[in-house]
């Protein structure tokens, strides 16, 4: 059974209860009581849900139309009447919706005082999300040749136009639903690739912003893939020092930096082919780890200090020769990660808003051969987008954004995506900003101690104003796992 309609029989299980159905066309549905459930389908959350249609392609009002789901969650105890708290999730290829389900305890103190607003980004969740199948066994696979392959299927597969799902279209539905239930502004939140849907909704509708805060900070005048290979070295070396100067892990896994070498000329010469269980069935499978599948695995496992504080183990378990730690990690992040997104959703933007913009010189070429990742990423990326129709972008989509909202800008200082350079490109044009850096914390912030504290203080003022950035600060990552049984007492 595809793993596509497993999942979708999860979703449809798990909630609790039928999702809302449509009530008539346009904006005239009625929410009503529901449960979201998270990406991971262990989680779910209360909230009033309905669907609102509009055309799929915003130039044919009178054309085939889509259902975008909306969830919306009461504020406890409200106090600012005509405004809504918005979830933007990444991906790109997230649900708002599961987002908010899986960190619903984050968005708490927000919510005491705020009603938050969702809606699934068209292509994603309950909106018509354009999902495809793969094998459990190839999620780490990204070779151009397989990624071209795997995008020819994924788009024989799709139904619906995919020109029209991405960013430029999805925030005029965001402002018709904005509009449909009566707020006058938003508080937006945008994590990752919704950075860069907030900025340009910010940017299309400076009005309808009461405040914005913005988490792994993708700049609008930024192409993505490019600087991805950099970024990833510079994360990767920061894990590597911070062992160096960790006494236990410079102890247990002394030269680090030349196991890695090492093990990524052995895969060079040689991929490794693994019988290990499938993380969900236990069902025994062969994974095959190349060279690639290496150092995309390395890439993921960065991401977040949880498994970043794994990553010196695993890799000196693969320098004895014990790579199965490794691959199953590595097998476990990717499969939460493609469960997560929406695959054809994330293709249209990428082959829309990023890959036609790469003009990468030879010299640059070079630079990206001397990192680890080298040109695998903008390589695959391209490889795909040549078979995948590129969609609507609107005029000036790369513009920075400029104005006085008020924005807090939160970045990790090992983020292999998204340094902290790039918030502090986008504040260069907002002068009512603040950037929170996190040391030692990679892609996210979201959920690190006071944190959801600081943005409800940030949303229920809509000013930068007495945010104190100290207890961030105060913050170190997960320490660095010895042994499998976890770091040292």
């Amino acid at each position: 059974m595809p793993r596509c309609s497993l999942l979708l029989a999860a979703v449809l299980a798990a909630a609790g209860c039928a999702p809302p159905q449509p009530q008539g066309n346009g904006f005239g549905a009625t929410l009503e009581p529901c449960r979201i459930q998270g990406a991971s389908g262990l989680t779910s959350a209360p909230a009033e849900c309905a669907y609102f249609r509009v055309p799929e392609n915003p130039g044919e009002p009178d054309g085939t139309t889509i259902e975008l789901f909306v969830a919306r969650v009461p504020a406890l105890n409200p106090r600012f009447p005509g405004t809504a708290f918005t979830i933007l999730a990444g991906g790109p290829g997230q649900a708002a919706t599961e987002l908010y389900a899986d960190f619903e305890q984050v968005f708490h103190p927000i919510n005491r005082h705020h009603d938050i607003l969702l809606v699934d980004q068209r292509g994603t969740g309950r909106s018509n999300a354009l999902n495809c199948d793969y094998d459990d066994t190839e999620v780490l696979e990204f070779t151009p040749e397989y990624a071209a392959e795997a995008a020819i299927a994924c788009l024989d597969g799709l139904e619906g136009d995919v020109r029209y799902y991405t960013t430029s279209v999805a925030i005029r539905d965001l402002d018709q639903v904005r509009a449909a239930l009566g707020y006058e502004q938003l508080d937006l939140y945008g994590a990752s690739y919704g950075t860069r849907v907030a900025q340009h909704y910010l940017k299309r509708y400076p009005g309808q912003v009461r405040s914005m805060i913005i988490d792994g900070v993708v700049p609008a005048q930024e192409v993505l893939g490019p600087d991805i290979a950099p970024d990833a070295q510079s994360a990767l070396e920061d894990i590597f020092d911070r062992c160096k100067n960790n006494a236990d892990c410079s102890e247990h896994f002394g030269g680090l930096p030349e196991t890695f070498a090492r093990l990524r000329e052995v895969l060079r010469q040689q991929p490794v082919e693994l019988a290990m269980p499938a993380p969900v069935s236990g069902e025994l499978q062969t994974v095959r780890l190349d060279y690639t599948s290496f150092v995309g695995a390395v890439r993921l496992l960065s991401y977040a200090p949880t498994s970043a504080s794994l990553l010196p183990l695993l890799l000196h378990e693969a320098g004895e020769g014990n790579w199965g730690p490794l691959a199953a990690q590595a097998q476990m992040t990717a499969l939460a990660l493609v469960d997560a997104l929406s695959e054809g959703m994330h293709n249209a933007v990428m082959c829309t808003e990023d890959s036609p913009y790469f003009a990468l010189t030879g010299e640059e070429r070079t630079a990206l051969r001397a990192t680890y990742l080298g040109e695998v990423l903008v390589d695959g990326m391209a490889a795909v987008c040549a078979q995948w129709p590129a969609g609507v972008i609107d005029e000036g989509f790369h513009e920075p954004v400029t104005g006085d909202t008020p924005v807090l800008l939160l970045s990790g200082s090992a983020d292999p995506v998204t340094p902290p350079e790039n918030a502090e490109m986008v504040a260069a044009g907002l002068p009512n900003s603040l950037h929170i850096v996190a040391q030692g914390h990679g892609h996210g912030v979201l959920t690190l101690g006071c944190v959801p504290r600081l943005m409800a203080e940030f949303v229920d003022a809509a000013a930068i104003g007495e945010l104190d950035p100290a207890c961030v600060h105060r913050q170190v990552p997960a320490p660095f796992f010895t042994r499998f049984s976890g770091p040292q007492p």
